[in-house]
Order: structure tokens, then C-alpha cells, then sequence
């Protein structure tokens, strides 16, 4: 890194400690946490939260509302005037902003959480952002890498009914998560995925689809294009080494159709592969193709996870200087003016490369929202200090397709069951959700200046130590853990 950039970005770093202190004196002090409680809730009109973003956005709203609700858009009409203020966001942007009633659910949850745990770097939600619901076991292919141990000859008995799981839906929009991932397995092989998502999508959630892309027919992806927002479709390579990788022979051809299929449908279509050294050689041109062959206009790169049938796979895992070196890549042309496909990743050190470049970071998640990028563009590294780094317990948690939570898909410890406890009731009494968003105690990371944006990935602590505070082996900085498991082997 050049002296220039260094010194850019240790200014901006200076400038975004600042703005993490305003926001911790106006929001963070036991005044303000107490005012905030006193007006969450609900009221018979619904979130009373949501009804004072709705007023302040200048959407119409009931007559009848109480003596709480009328505080309640007040206090909301401070908080967000001064949070705007801070992020350098024009009221008249902050209110075009809510009228996504996605990003007035979005930023409800945010308040109750503040009211709940107080200004935290990183931050946790007063219940999970997004829920990656692995719908079903289930699966059409037999994947190297599946954390799901999914197959074609499943055993499904003891996964939620159709009706169990719009109840759980139901639970959900009481709780105020903002955005349902529908994973697997394969989530099309259950008979009742349309009539389960659309319930999602009519009770406002922001849906998604995490899919091999083997069924997207035509007509499978118009009425995909009624109930979802977004599709992430696995490609992890060309037709030679994704059918090798998916365990089906033919089944690239049908992906490839597939994405097609989702893109001409109108649905956000973005291409998801799994970095490991069956196809590190080929993902720079796999994005190439993906946007000029297949129309794709988004790709994410999934970390490797060494977990349930991943583990027959652990030694194709990248080096620590491969990993650092693909991301430096991914976002050398996310920067690329000419290149019109936008670059995530899962791997919480993209915070830190593109932290590095001095531009801010992209925050991978299982879904986007463009209104909520637009009104943030420029502001990442801000948010960084408080969103960035693992998710896991903190933004999003995962279904089991037998109703376990557990802090993340790729983290198989059972955290509570939505069929004996509320997941409120879960997120917030879990000690294995509290050891998760605890980055004091990290072996390998809590010394390190990226604590707060990257933190390392808690899944692969867990998958290669046992624990979830132990390192992540996948950063430079931790290359002498990688070295002492090399060794081992």
C-alpha cells in the first residue's frame, strides 16, 4: 500500500472513530436507552417503531394512535435526524430512504437492538436481520462441500410442515427479522416452497433463494420472479470441474440454463461458487463469463467450511495467500469502472483488503437492497465499525429444516428450537450466541486492528479448533496457526 493510501486511510479511520463516538453519546447513554424502550413495543396498529418511521417518512399513518405512539415518533424523529446527521445523510434522503417499508423494518430492528444492548462495535440486533432457512435436506446433487449433508434419498421426516412453517413466519414478523434466505438442501424439491414463500413475501419479508439452479426452467422462474427478491445460484466452476464438484454429471449445463433463465425473469440474479483449489485457477474468468454469457450482474465467493461433508474435502482449502490473494483481486475489480458485475464475498477479511485500498467495504450479505446501498454509498467504513466481520449471532442465525437454530449454516451447534421456544427467546439467552459476539477474547484476532470490520470467520474457528473464540486460519496474520495444522497433517 502506497504512503498516499495509507495515510488516506488512516485519516479516514480517524474520521470514522469520531463518528462511532457521537453516535455512542447520542444513542449509547442510559437516557437515551431508556427512552428507546419505552417506546418499543407493539400497539394494536402494529411495530410502533415502524408507525413513527412511516410518520416521519411522511407515509400516511392511523389518527387514533396513544400517548406512546405520538412519543415514540418524536423520540424517532431526534434519533434519526441526529443518526442521519452523523452519516452525512440529508433528512429528504433518510426520508425517500423509508419509504421501503424493508428499510423501515430494517431500522426498527436496529433501534430495538440499541435499546436492548446499547451502541456495541459490532453490533448486535435485538433479533436476527436475515434467517438462512435450510429448508429442506433434501437435494437433486450430492455436493462435495454441503454443510447440509443433503441428498436426493433424505430422510424429511421430522422437518416442519407446511403449516408449522407459516407459523414460524408469523413468529418471525413478531420478532421484526427483516429478510428469510430460503437454503438447503434444495429448496425447490419441497412441493410447498411457492406457497411458503409467498406467505413470506405477503407478510413483508425480504425473500431470497439460495439454489443449485438445476430446476429453473422457464416457467419456474416466473413464478420465482412473484415470490423472491433475489437468487443466489451455485457455479462453482466450468462444466468439467462443476460437475465434479456438484457430484452430478450434466448438471452445469442445467445451472448455466438455469441463471439465464432467473436473469431474463427479471430477478436479481447473482452467481455464488465456493473458493477451494478445485476452481481457484478458474474464477476470475468463471465472473467473466457469468456476466457476458449468462447476464449475471452480482457473484459472491463463499469461504470453505470444513464442516459435516465438507470434511472429506479439507486439504482443497485455500492457503491464508491464496485466500488474502482472491480477494485482493475480487476487489481490484470491484473498483474497475469498465466492470459492470458487483463482487462479494463471505470471507469477513474482504472488509479488510478493501479497507486497505482505502475505498470502504463491501458488506457481503444474502441479500441486497438498492435503496438502502444508494442512501449509504460512500458511508461503508462507518458502518464497518458496527456491521462488519462474521454475522453470525450478531445480523443472522440459521434455520435447521427440523426447526434448530443454530448461529450460522455453517456452525452445526444447536442453539434452540423454534418448535419449544420463541427465537427471540433464543437470540437472547443463548452463551453460545454471547461467546460468538464477544471479539475481546479472540485467539489470533482480538489484538488485531480489523477486529471490529473482520474478526475472522467464527466457522472456521470452530471447524478447525472446536471453538468458537479459537483463530481463524484463513488471514496472513494467522498464518502460523495455518503452518501448525499443516504440520499436524
Amino acid at each position: 500500500m502506497s504512503g498516499a493510501v495509507r495515510e488516506e486511510s488512516v485519516d479516514v479511520r480517524r474520521r470514522d472513530e469520531a463518528v462511532a463516538g457521537t453516535v455512542q453519546r447520542w444513542l449509547g447513554n442510559p437516557l437515551s436507552r431508556a427512552l428507546l424502550r419505552l417506546v418499543t413495543g407493539r400497539t394494536e396498529h402494529g411495530n410502533r417503531l415502524n408507525i413513527a418511521l412511516k410518520k416521519y417518512a411522511g407515509e400516511e399513518v392511523p389518527e387514533d394512535l396513544g400517548f406512546r405512539d405520538k412519543l415514540a415518533s418524536m423520540l424517532i424523529g431526534f434519533v434519526i435526524g441526529r443518526g442521519s446527521e452523523s452519516f452525512g445523510v440529508s433528512p429528504e434522503e433518510m426520508k425517500e430512504t423509508l419509504r421501503d417499508p424493508i428499510i423501515r423494518r430494517g431500522i426498527a430492528n436496529v433501534i430495538e437492538g440499541i435499546a436492548q444492548y446499547g451502541i456495541q462495535r459490532p453490533y448486535t440486533s435485538v433479533a436476527p436481520f436475515l434467517v438462512v432457512w435450510d429448508y429442506t435436506r433434501l437435494c437433486n446433487l450430492r455436493c462435495k462441500h454441503c454443510y447440509e449433508d443433503a441428498s436426493p434419498d433424505a430422510d424429511t421426516s421430522e422437518e416442519l410442515t407446511t403449516e408449522e412453517a407459516k407459523q414460524v413466519i408469523d413468529e418471525f414478523k413478531e420478532a421484526g427479522i427483516v429478510a428469510i434466505a430460503f437454503s438447503g438442501g434444495e429448496p425447490l424439491s419441497r412441493d410447498d416452497f411457492f406457497e411458503v414463500a409467498k406467505y413470506a413475501k405477503d407478510q413483508g419479508f425480504f425473500v431470497s433463494i439460495a439454489t443449485n439452479g438445476t430446476l429453473i426452467t422457464r416457467e419456474v422462474a416466473n413464478k420465482l420472479k412473484d415470490v423472491v427478491e433475489y437468487a443466489e445460484i451455485s457455479l462453482d466452476g466450468f462444466e468439467e470441474t462443476h460437475d465434479e464438484f456438484r457430484g452430478i454429471e450434466g448438471c452445469w449445463k442445467r445451472t448455466c440454463e438455469g441463471i439465464r433463465n432467473s436473469v431474463e425473469a427479471g430477478i436479481d440474479t447473482c452467481v455464488a461458487l465456493t473458493a477451494t483449489h478445485y476452481n481457484l485457477d478458474e474464477i476470475s474468468e468463471l465472473i467473466e463469463f457469468a456476466e457476458k454469457d449468462l447476464g449475471a450482474r452480482k457473484a459472491i465467493i463463499f469461504n470453505y467450511i470444513p464442516v459435516r461433508k465438507g470434511r472429506e474435502i479439507i486439504d482443497e482449502d485455500l492457503t491464508p495467500q491464496e485466500r488474502w490473494g482472491l480477494l485482493e483481486d475480487l476487489y481490484s475489480k470491484l473498483l474497475d469502472e469498465d466492470n459492470p458485475m458487483t463482487l462479494y464475498s463471505t470471507a469477513p477479511q474482504y472488509a479488510a483488503v478493501s479497507w486497505e485500498f482505502a475505498h470502504g467495504p463491501a458488506i457481503a450479505t444474502h441479500f441486497t437492497n438498492e435503496a438502502a446501498m444508494q442512501a449509504l454509498q460512500g458511508r461503508t467504513k462507518t458502518l464497518a465499525q458496527f456491521l462488519g466481520g462474521c454475522g453470525a449471532g450478531r445480523l443472522y442465525c440459521a434455520l435447521e429444516p427440523n426447526g434448530d437454530v443454530e448461529p450460522c449454516v455453517f456452525i452445526p451447534i444447536k442453539v434452540g428450537n423454534i418448535r419449544e421456544q420463541s427465537l427471540r427467546e433464543i437470540w437472547q439467552n443463548s452463551e453460545v450466541l454471547d461467546k460468538i459476539r464477544d471479539r475481546e477474547h479472540l485467539e489470533g484476532c482480538s489484538d488485531c486492528d480489523y477486529k471490529y470490520i473482520c474478526g475472522g470467520c467464527r466457522a472456521r474457528a470452530y471447524a478447525y479448533y472446536g471453538d468458537l473464540q479459537g483463530p481463524d486460519p484463513s488471514c496472513p496474520e494467522n498464518e502460523n496457526y495455518w503452518k501448525e495444522l499443516k504440520n499436524k497433517t
